[in-house]
């Protein structure tokens, strides 16, 4: 165990079965998240929608910020996302060359189905576990998760829109 709070070296080679289990996991919610995702919008312009669901209408600087790409790569994900009909954008006070970005009709629609299979995940999960599991399980997901977003040194803006109550 080490205190210093940075994880230990990983040997390279086969993983284990921490590694495993969180693969296979991932595995299985993405190919569930699929079935809910006609549209095939990716992670990423996911991303852009949950974040314009949690905090508002955000600028596209702040997007960026947010989730740790390019503004080139916001621009390309909101180009999509504008075709999709699931966001759209206007011109933000004094300065018209600045847009902001918000959430359609149709992007509450689309990420209202998203969340509806989340929550069938999420009672089949609570079926399939004693309360003291579900404690447990969600304690760890929390440590987990706070590990991960600490690696992407924005952790703190990430909690921030995860923890942000939902509409």
């Amino acid at each position: 165990m080490t205190t210093s709070g940075t994880p230990p070296e990983m040997p390279l080679g086969e993983p284990d079965e921490l590694e495993n289990a969180l693969s296979h996991l991932q595995c299985v919610l993405v190919a569930r998240r699929a079935l809910t995702n006609p549209e095939g919008v990716t992670w990423q312009q996911y991303d852009v929608l949950e974040l314009l669901r949690i905090r508002g209408p955000m600028m596209p600087s702040a997007l960026s910020t947010a989730l740790g790409v390019s503004r080139q790569t916001i621009s390309k994900a909101l180009r999509v996302l504008k075709d999709l009909g699931l966001v759209g954008q206007e011109t933000a006070g004094a300065d018209r060359r600045e847009l902001t970005t918000f959430l359609t009709a149709e992007g509450r629609s689309f990420l209202a189905r998203v969340a509806h299979q989340r929550r069938e995940n999420a009672r089949t999960v609570t079926a399939a576990l004693t309360p003291a599991e579900r404690a447990l399980f969600t304690e760890l997901c929390a440590k987990a998760t706070a590990a991960i977003e600490a690696l992407s040194g924005d952790g703190a803006s990430l909690r921030a829109a995860s923890s942000a109550p939902s509409p």
